[in-house]
């Protein structure tokens, strides 16, 4: 009985600095993966974010991806490449605390996306604007720092563009 007093004291004294951190800082940034799935073929990025909060509830943010993964395609029986150069999109971004280091949250924002293909050494560029919503988790391990894992769906506007799911996991941390 007295050992798991002893150890019930000590991880008190070791979670209430994590604790005690203030869960409010209001600007947050992360880097992390995006994985993009298309009906074109699945891709990846390195992406960026900067957030700001003005509420604990309520706030924004914006974001930017460059590609890292490329994809091989098959158009018409012609073996290709599908590259995701970049994207870039802002959100207004609703908040759940469900604990001080543990946060859930939805977002709804606007982006475009630039993607390029090669095939028989032909190559097309285009940009695709989305209208994006999606859902996440933060969980800060030190009140600062932590790990972010989101879903975004990108509903490109144009006709026939179609939709893409992202999938990504970033470091994240508050300032």
């Amino acid at each position: 009985m007295r050992n798991i007093l002893l150890a019930t004291a000590a991880l008190t004294l070791i979670a209430a600095p994590a604790m005690a951190q203030d869960p409010a800082a209001p600007i947050t940034g992360s880097i992390g993966y995006t994985q993009l799935d298309t009906d074109g073929g699945d891709l990846g990025a390195v992406t960026g974010r900067v957030g700001y909060d003005f509420t604990r509830n309520f706030g924004v943010e914006g974001e930017a991806s460059i590609g890292v993964k490329d994809d091989d395609i098959t158009f018409a029986g012609v073996d290709g490449k599908l590259e995701h150069d970049w994207d870039a999109a802002a959100y207004g971004v609703a908040k759940l605390p469900i604990n001080p280091n543990l946060e859930l949250f939805g977002r709804l924002g606007y982006g475009t996306t630039r993607a390029t293909a090669d095939v028989a050494g032909a190559t097309a560029s285009a940009d695709g604007e989305s209208v994006n919503y999606g859902v996440g988790a933060n969980y800060f391990i030190d009140g600062r720092n932590g790990i972010r894992a989101d879903w975004t769906r990108r509903d490109f506007r144009d006709d026939g563009a179609g939709e893409a799911d992202t999938y990504g996991l970033s470091f994240v941390r508050r300032f």
